[in-house]
């Protein structure tokens, strides 16, 4: 960002505002003189104006009266309000209207000099988050999936290829990974996109009762079927289904669905007329099917039907370039579905969640915000407004065994684990933080820099 800025100076008086601009022009700012508010307005219309600098007693329209129009025509113009010591209290009201500071009369160069250094600072820093935010909502497609990290583009890539073909998905991962999500992405990316997608959480409906939800059932099949239903095979017909937590299903029901696999048809409880479906099928699990399989839990056969294109789904804490697009996206969601002013998540919460392991994954992350949108008494989140099990040391979090996974990998992640837990005890503070881990600061920074840990603003 540059070190000057384009600033209009507005007074009554002739000398007083020709001698301020000059001392600005002196400090390397481009400054123009302003007769009256109804010039600094039109110059704030034409755009390219920075901040303002205006007295506050002026006839026609005064200081304060030009702060409340020029935020009306663009909030992000600042304003150093120029007042004698009878108008002080006037100048504390116009920086509850939106002014940056004020200056006493006479001027001190110093003074103005500091005040538009800081001015110069803090829009620069608007302008960073802003663009921030803009990178991190380009990051967040229109499905909704966060693809940030590597390990994230490289499932979505997968999963975009394989939504034109007809094949049947495994997705693995553990709970909360967001395989639902997925699944719906590959349905509204194939040419199935116009049927229905009709999601069956396998774990969370009886056995006996999963049955009838699958396949339907006619009337009189058992007690309570007082009319024949058609079951989510069929509801789904020339649209997909998405079997969640497929491992948690019973050994019968597993046949049942091998032949739907097979043969494309179904055949309701207590009917014996088959029908021919059209569905495309897509499970998901977080246990190990394989293991099932080899332990009689889980058929063989049924498991090589599912298992024709297997993605894994990484966890949160081994895609931390998601979390800043994913917490932007949830504060934004939950905002808009409870009809709330949007919370904002403070620098501090943020360098927490950074370092916290999320064994819950996307799923704790959209119940950690909640809470704290709910407990947060203004509009920032802060630190003492997440729950407890998420503020213990960033030490009690140790990243996970490196069982079935590649030592560098894991020794990757204990890095960057150690060196952003130095950073937020040394309050970001490269030498000391370099320090203490016995790092020379430009290694330091190196490191920061490959495992992209950035401080967020």
């Amino acid at each position: 960002m540059p070190v000057t800025a384009s600033l209009l100076v507005v007074d009554d008086d002739p000398r007083q505002r020709e001698m301020l601009a000059g001392l600005l022009e002196d400090m390397g700012h481009r400054a123009r003189a302003c007769e009256d508010g109804a010039a600094v307005l039109s110059a704030i219309e034409a755009g390219g104006v920075d901040a303002v600098l205006t007295d506050l007693k002026m006839p026609g329209m005064d200081g304060l009266e030009l702060v409340r129009a020029a935020k009306g025509v663009n909030p992000r113009v600042e304003f150093v309000v120029l007042t004698a010591h009878g108008t002080i209290e006037t100048a504390v009201a116009a920086i509850k209207d939106g002014a940056y500071d004020f200056l006493l009369k006479p001027i001190d160069p110093d003074a103005l000099e500091l005040v538009v250094q800081r001015l110069i600072e803090k829009q620069a820093l608007t302008r960073e988050v802003d663009a921030l935010r803009l990178r991190l909502k380009e990051r967040v497609s229109a499905d909704g999936v966060v693809a940030a990290s590597k390990r994230m583009q490289e499932s979505v890539g997968l999963l975009l290829r394989a939504a034109d073909s007809n094949a049947t998905i495994l997705l693995t991962g553990e709970s909360g990974t967001g395989k639902e999500l997925m699944a719906n992405l590959v349905h509204q990316k194939s040419p199935r996109r116009d049927g229905p997608f009709v999601p069956v959480n396998c774990a969370a409906i009886p056995e006996n009762l999963l049955e009838a939800e699958l396949f339907g059932h006619e009337k009189g099949a058992f007690t309570g079927a007082d009319r024949a239903r058609e079951g989510l095979f069929e509801t789904a017909d020339k649209g997909t289904v998405f079997l969640d937590e497929i491992g948690e299903m019973g050994a019968a029901l597993q046949a049942k669905v091998l032949r739907v696999l097979q043969e494309r048809v179904v055949r309701r409880v207590g009917g014996r007329e088959t029908k021919q479906v059209d569905v495309r099928i897509i499970t998901a699990t977080n246990r190990d099917l394989a293991a099932d399989v080899r332990e009689g839990r889980f058929r063989e056969d049924l498991y090589y039907r599912v298992n024709v294109f297997q993605v894994e789904l990484a966890p949160l804490r081994e895609r931390r370039a998601d979390l800043p697009a994913l917490i932007e996206m949830v504060l934004d969601q939950q905002a808009h579905d409870e009809g709330v002013a949007r919370k904002k998540l403070s620098r501090e919460a943020f360098d927490v969640l950074a370092v916290y392991r999320f064994p819950g994954n996307v799923r704790e992350l959209q119940n950690i915000l909640l809470r704290a949108s709910v407990v947060c008494p203004g509009d920032t989140i802060a630190v003492a407004d997440l729950p407890p099990e998420v503020t213990a040391p960033p030490e009690a979090s140790l990243p996970s065994e490196p069982m079935g996974r590649e030592l560098d990998d894991y020794l990757e992640e204990v890095e960057a684990r150690l060196i952003r837990a130095a950073l937020m005890r040394h309050g970001w503070v490269q030498t000391r933080a370099a320090k203490e881990l016995g790092l020379h600061e430009k290694v330091l920074r190196y490191r920061m820099k490959k495992h992209g840990i950035v401080r967020q603003k």
